[in-house]
């Protein structure tokens, strides 16, 4: 079906909607964008053209509500992409909670980061760039949540595992490895069986007190990206190496963290820490059968949040930390990236302007992500920005010739 025609019917069918919601009945929401990339060489290729349309219908009533959250990306050449981001039902049962259903859930107190926002998997296909209610997956899951006062025990388990949506061979955010060979692609144990001894349990306890808020979380899980296990063949008669195969597979994990945030006279201070039991990390050279040692690591991050005459500055810093560490692996121990934010508005608050940096502080690398935001009309923006990838390698550096500019234009109804 074209997908134009798919496009209006929906918007019909919700501004239909709309007029005769009651008070108290369902309600609609949502905004139709379009995002167009542009990148910065001479060619001046198009990064992205993507044309949304996202939509929310929420009903409550005292003890069941629901809530229903479908997209559509259309790309030129590619026709429709639809999914669900969000469909599940509440239960109200006074102190507890019930959620079932694919849902967002959302951990932690960091920002741009996930460290302890472990339970949403991440739609990783353009990389940190689309906003984070796009890269979180919806998940199928039972979500629990009893509350006591200013106390809260939330209980969650995943029957399905779901794992990082990774870019498609092509495209301009994978990165292929660096092999002496061109490898083979073994994908059978790459799947998890939807049985019920592999799904994912996760629990959160969290305080929310004047003096602080505080997330004490944890979770037994299945590792989001694939580990690449390598196996070499060499050449009896000569001693080379005549092939590699890569099987991608994925691991369990156990993780357990906190995260915390707190004011101090006139500063937000905040952070995160969570250690990870069984992460499989890549080795160099040929001292390992698969190309792989499990090392435990910790992830955590400080930051805090000032604002200044209406300015908002924001940094954080952030160390992963692999654990008992050894010469072969072929990532460093100590992995260091800041983070900072500046953030002002104008105009009544209908003008916006923004830069927020990633730092790597290995390589050094950054991406610097400047970005100008305008209310025309009540509902309408227009959006103006720029990626700027630093560096010739590390996470972001690998991307420098992807700096690109783009613009937005946004709808919200």
């Amino acid at each position: 079906m074209n997908g134009g025609i798919i496009v209006v019917a929906v918007l019909a069918v919700v501004s239909g909607s709309l007029p005769v919601a009651a008070q108290d009945g369902p309600q609609w929401s949502g905004y139709v964008r379009n995002y167009t990339g542009i990148l910065a060489r001479e060619s001046m290729d198009f990064s992205i053209i993507q044309n949304t349309v996202n939509l929310s219908l929420v009903h409550r009533k005292p003890r069941v509500g629901f809530t229903l959250n479908p997209w559509m990306y259309q790309y030129p050449g590619r026709g429709l992409e639809i999914g669900l981001r969000e469909a599940y039902l509440d239960v109200f049962l006074g102190q507890l909670d019930l959620r079932i259903g694919k849902q967002q859930i959302i951990w932690g107190k960091g920002e741009g980061v996930f460290i302890t926002d472990i339970v949403s998997p991440k739609d990783m296909r353009e990389f940190l760039l689309p906003d984070f209610e796009e890269i979180r997956i919806g998940v199928n899951a039972l979500k629990a949540g009893y509350f006591r006062g200013s106390h809260n025990l939330e209980l969650v388990w995943l029957p399905q595992f779901v794992p990082t949506n990774m870019p498609e061979p092509g495209s301009i955010w994978r990165r292929e490895p660096s092999l002496p060979v061109e490898p083979v692609i073994d994908s059978s144990d790459r799947d998890i069986p939807l049985r019920a001894d592999n799904g994912e349990v996760f629990g959160k306890y969290s305080l929310m007190s004047p003096a602080i808020d505080l997330e004490i979380i944890g979770g037994y899980m299945w590792d989001d990206d694939p580990t690449m296990h390598l196996q070499r063949v060499v050449n009896p008669q000569t001693g080379r190496l005549s092939s590699i195969t890569l099987s991608p597979r994925h691991h369990r994990l156990t993780v357990g963290g906190a995260a915390f945030s707190t004011l101090l006279g006139n500063v937000v201070v905040r952070g995160e820490a969570a250690g990870y039991r069984g992460k499989r990390f890549p080795t160099r050279g040929r001292s390992d059968p698969d190309g792989v040692v499990e090392k435990d690591y910790i992830n955590y991050l400080i930051g805090a949040d000032y604002t200044l005459s209406g300015t908002r500055l924001s940094t954080q810093f952030i160390q992963r930390v692999i654990l008992e560490y050894e010469s072969v692996l072929a990532e460093r121990q100590f992995e260091n990236m800041a983070t900072v934010l500046i953030n002002r508005k104008f105009l009544r608050e209908t003008l916006m302007l923004e830069v927020f940096a990633y730092v790597g502080l290995e390589e050094p690398d950054a991406l610097v992500r400047p970005r100008v935001r305008y209310d025309l009309a009540d509902g309408f923006e227009v959006q103006l920005g720029a990626n700027v990838f630093l560096g010739e390698d590390g996470r972001f550096g690998a991307f420098d010739s992807n700096d690109m500019v783009y613009m937005k234009t946004q709808f919200s109804f």
